[in-house]
This record gives structure tokens, C-alpha cells and sequence, in this order.
């Protein structure tokens, strides 16, 4: 695949018309057989979550940190594919998983002390190239860093702002 032919029309566009390249994802949730459960609708389809067992879920579906981790681990994978073969760095194989440590204490609103969240967060990106050199995998880890959205949106968390539909009550 040759991937700077596919994006080049879309960076030429986006380099004249600044404003077609600014997009807007949406995931919508709702209830869905039980407080425990939700079903989420993205542009990409439905996804199903439910509440964690170590809350009390049913341990039937992804929880929303697997969500987060999932989303962290997708998009660092598929950009590392990308700037790998942009670049021409041969590989046989890349994987990458993503962790995160809860306490969830917090959560269940048992300890003041312990946060709501993760308290650390581990990428682990696994490469098969034996045939490309030291400096290409550099370049290509600083560059998956770099373009990496989910990854970038961690590290450099946007301001989130929250409303209440239908007249409920707002703090």
C-alpha cells in the first residue's frame, strides 16, 4: 500500500481548506437492559459495555476502561502501521497492548483518599523488524508518539465541558 499516495490529496485539501480537516466524533450511550449495562453508538458501529464486576457488573462485556485502554491501544497500533509503512521501515509484525492500575475504592466511593481513575497507565508496543535499523525504530516510536490521538489526548488531556439535558439540576 502505497500510503503517501492515499493521503495526499487529503493533505493538499487540508493545507488549502484549514477547516475541512477539523471533524467532529460523537459516541452516544444509553441504558440498555439494566443499570449495569449500556450500548454506545459510534460512526464505526455499536459497542456494548457494562459496569466492571469489581462494581458489581456482570463481567459480560467490556467495561469503559477496557473501552479506554482499548481506544489507547487501537490508535497507537494503526498509527504505528501507518508511519511504518509511510516511511518505508520494514516489519513483520507490530502489536501493541495497553494496562492501567485502578483502585477502586474510589470508585465505590470507599476512601476519599483514593482517586477516581487510573493512577498509571502501560503501552507496550511490540515490533518484529529485523531488518530495519536502530534509527528507523526511533523515528518510528517518536513519530508514533507524536500522531498517536489517543495518546496525545492523555498526556495532554482537552478541556471537558458537561451539560445537563432537560432541565436536570447542574452543581
Amino acid at each position: 500500500m502505497d500510503l503517501r499516495t492515499l493521503q495526499r490529496p487529503l493533505k493538499q485539501r487540508y493545507r488549502e481548506e484549514p477547516d475541512a480537516a477539523r471533524i467532529t466524533l460523537r459516541a452516544v450511550a444509553r441504558q440498555f437492559e439494566s443499570p449495569l449495562r449500556c450500548v454506545i453508538e459510534t460512526t464505526g458501529g455499536m459497542i456494548m459495555s457494562e459496569a466492571h464486576p469489581g462494581v458489581g457488573g456482570p463481567g459480560t462485556a467490556s467495561c469503559s476502561g477496557d473501552l479506554l485502554l482499548a481506544a489507547l491501544a487501537a490508535c497507537a497500533q494503526i498509527t504505528c502501521q501507518m508511519v511504518a509503512t509511510a516511511l518505508g521501515i520494514p516489519y513483520r509484525s507490530i502489536s501493541v497492548a495497553a494496562e492501567g492500575d485502578l483502585d477502586l475504592r474510589g470508585t465505590l466511593g470507599v476512601s476519599r483518599e483514593v482517586p477516581v481513575g487510573f493512577q498509571a497507565i502501560r503501552l507496550l508496543v511490540d515490533i518484529d523488524a529485523p531488518e530495519a535499523t536502530p534509527e528507523q525504530l526511533a523515528t518510528l516510536w517518536e513519530k508514533t508518539e507524536q500522531f498517536c490521538v489517543i495518546y496525545q489526548t492523555l498526556r495532554r488531556p482537552p478541556t471537558i465541558t458537561v451539560a445537563w439535558a432537560n432541565g436536570a439540576a447542574q452543581p
